[in-house]
C-alpha cells in the first residue's frame, strides 16, 4: 500500500498519490482545520491477520504536509495451525513535513506467529510521532500471553543517521514476565513510541519530559530516553487496555503545546 501526502496551493495536505489492494483500504480522509492535519484511516476489511498473510505499506509525507495515520480498530492476529504472517511498513517524512502514526493495538490470539518490520526515515527538518501498541490477547477468552511467537522490529533514521534499532522476539510467556516485573497483571498492555522533531535538540532538556515522567505510577510504567540527533524514545506498560488508552491520550495532551499537530483527534472519524 504506497501512499504519499503533500500540500496543495492552499497549504492543505492532500493524498497526492495512493495505491492499495486487499487487505488494505483507505477511508475518506478528513481535514482538521485547527490542527492543519489530514487524518487518514487504514482499514482492513477482512476479519484480521491470518497465516500466510504478507502485508506491505509505504507512506511518504512531503515538505509542508501534515498527516495522521490511524486504524478504526485493533489488528487481530488469528490462531495459526502452521505458517506465520508478516508485515513490512516504511514511513518517510521530508523536511518541513509532519507524520503521526498511531494505529489501534495489535492483539495476538492463541498459537499465532507474527513478524513486523517497521522503518522510520525522517529528513533533517522533518518531524514524526510513531506509536505501536500491543495487547496481551483476547482477555475475555482467557487467551492472554498465549501466542507462539511475536517479532517486532523497528529502525529509525533521522537526517540519514541511524538513531534507534530495536527487536523484540518473545513468546507470550516471556513477555508476561516483563509485565509482572512492572507490577502489572495478565491484562498488561505495552506501547512503544518515537518522537523525532527539529525542536528537540541534544543541548536542551525539554519542559515536557518532566510532565511525562510524572505520569509514572498508578498502573503505568513510563520511560523516556533521549536519542541521537533530535529524538526521544518512550516506553509504556499499563495495567490494562483502558489505562493504556488514557495514558497515550495524556501523553499527546502534554506534547501538543510543543507539537500542535498532535491536537488532531485520531478518533474523529
Amino acid at each position: 500500500m504506497p501512499d504519499s501526502g503533500s500540500a496543495d496551493a492552499r497549504g492543505r495536505t492532500v493524498l497526492a498519490t495512493q495505491s492499495f489492494r486487499a487487505p488494505f483500504h483507505l477511508s475518506k480522509p478528513y481535514w482538521d482545520e485547527d490542527a492543519r492535519t489530514l487524518l487518514v484511516q487504514v482499514v482492513n476489511p477482512t476479519a484480521g491477520i491470518l497465516a500466510g498473510d504478507r502485508l506491505e505499506s509505504e507512506i511518504v509525507v512531503q515538505g509542508e504536509a501534515s498527516l495522521l495515520v490511524t486504524t478504526p480498530s485493533a489488528s487481530r492476529i488469528f490462531h495459526m495451525r502452521e505458517g506465520t504472517a508478516e508485515c513490512r511498513q516504511h514511513f518517510a517524512v521530508a523536511a518541513g513535513g509532519w507524520l503521526e502514526v498511531m494505529p489501534e493495538p495489535l492483539v495476538p490470539h492463541r498459537a499465532s506467529r507474527y513478524r513486523q518490520s517497521t522503518t522510520l526515515e525522517v529528513a533533517d527538518g522533518g518531524a514524526l510521532f510513531f506509536v505501536d501498541q500491543l495487547m496481551p490477547g483476547r482477555l475475555a477468552h482467557g487467551e492472554a500471553w498465549a501466542w507462539d511467537r511475536l517479532i517486532l522490529g523497528l529502525s529509525v533514521r533521522a537526517a540519514g543517521e541511524l538513531v534507534l534499532r530495536e527487536r523484540m522476539d518473545q513468546t507470550g510467556a516471556e513477555l508476561l514476565g516483563l509485565a509482572k516485573l512492572a507490577g502489572s497483571g495478565v491484562e498488561a498492555c505495552f506501547a512503544n513510541a518515537v518522537l523525532i522533531a527539529p525542536s528537540v535538540t541534544e543541548a536542551s532538556e525539554p519542559a515536557w519530559r518532566g510532565a511525562l515522567t510524572a505520569l509514572h505510577g498508578h498502573g503505568l510504567w513510563i520511560g523516556v530516553s533521549r536519542l541521537r540527533r533530535s529524538g526521544w524514545s518512550l516506553k509504556l506498560i499499563a495495567s490494562g487496555p483502558i489505562r493504556l488508552r488514557e495514558s497515550l491520550r495524556e501523553v499527546r495532551r502534554i506534547l501538543a503545546p510543543y507539537f500542535p499537530r498532535l491536537t488532531c483527534d485520531p478518533r474523529k472519524l
